[in-house]
């Protein structure tokens, strides 16, 4: 998931700011009184080595609250930009990570060298912020000398805390943009190449050369056939070359039905068994064209198309009939001899 480690420190330093800012006043005033107590107690009792501690566990109240509450807004956003993740395996003992080799690796990476290069520009930003106030109090700074200690406490501690939420309002911009960086790396980290698509492609429908190779087979074995029923054709309507009509009639049928039909190298295929089973080829381009566009594998012509097409058998079966009398009479004068 995509997260950014900046995003949870510039949250939880902005909560952290707020909550002392807040306690600031109560804060000093206590550590005030610790240290009186404990320079009190040193003159009073030398022989005593350690501060009483337990007797102003209170000063430490501000501390507890500002980094509990920042413990709980920087796990909120870490929670927010990804949601709980367990990772068990994170967990498991793993020598590479003591090799110190791996470390220097990663230090002077590509990644080391980006990181480094995106804290610059905040702190470049943080280091105007604190020049600029420094700048603006030059004038000032002479006059503190001479001025009581509280005075010069308020002062420095007003500074210091201008440049504390200055400083942590940047980290937390920064730390947004660098969160939605992360994010459009991350999505296009996520996205397929053009590898990953073909294979993704492969596994779902099928490797692409496969897929051909079976529809190359499929219209090899599609031609297969249509050749094969060729030879029950009674003619064959050419183009002369670019279309190839193969006819089948008989007597009980209503209508030829075209039997194949075919362009340019099937057409040379269709004339070829045509003329290997002397089957007749009949030169007709008009017929040819009409044939080929209006009537599919397995249907009959239409009505439009029988007076030319029966002219055509009419005119074959009449040279048939020729052809076989005058087999005939050869036979005969053969026989006679």
């Amino acid at each position: 998931m995509a997260r950014s480690r900046d995003l949870v420190a510039g949250l939880g330093t902005m909560a952290a700011i707020t909550v002392l800012a807040r306690q600031l006043p109560a804060f000093a005033a206590d550590w005030r009184g610790l240290f009186r107590r404990t320079v009190e107690d040193a003159a009073l009792h030398p022989d005593q080595t350690l501060p009483a501690w337990h007797n102003h566990l209170l000063i430490f109240r501000g501390v507890a609250l500002a980094a509990g509450l920042s413990w709980l807004i920087a796990t909120g956003g870490g929670l927010a930009q990804g949601g709980p993740v367990f990772a068990p395996s994170a967990l498991a003992p793993n020598l590479n990570r003591l090799n110190p080799i791996s470390r220097l690796g990663q230090l002077f990476s590509l990644n080391a060298l980006s990181r480094a290069l995106k804290s610059l520009l905040p702190t470049a930003v943080i280091v105007y912020f604190a020049v600029a106030v420094l700048m603006r109090e030059w004038h000032g700074l002479p006059q503190l000398l001479h001025g009581a200690g509280p005075g010069v406490m308020g002062f420095v501690g007003s500074r210091m805390f201008e440049v504390a939420w200055k400083a942590s309002l940047v980290l937390l911009l920064w730390s947004g943009a660098d969160y939605f960086l992360e994010r459009w790396h991350h999505e296009n980290e996520l996205k397929m190449s053009r590898q990953d698509l073909r294979d993704e492609y492969r596994q779902s429908e099928g490797n692409p050369a496969i897929k051909m190779r079976i529809r190359r087979l499929q219209r090899q074995s599609r031609r297969r056939r249509v050749l094969k029923d060729v030879e029950r054709a009674a003619v064959v309507i050419t183009n002369p070359t670019e279309y190839a009509i193969a006819l089948e009639f008989r007597m009980e049928m209503e209508a030829p039905v075209v039997l194949a039909k075919g362009r340019n190298l099937l057409a040379a295929q269709i004339r070829e068994v045509a003329l290997w089973h002397g089957i007749p080829l009949v030169e007709n381009p008009p017929l040819a064209h009409a044939l080929y566009r209006a009537v599919e594998v397995g249907q009959a012509i239409p009505p439009h198309l029988y007076a030319v097409v029966a002219e055509i058998l009419a005119a074959i079966w009449r040279a048939q009939a020729r052809a076989s009398q005058t087999a005939d009479a050869r036979s005969a004068a053969v026989g006679g001899a």
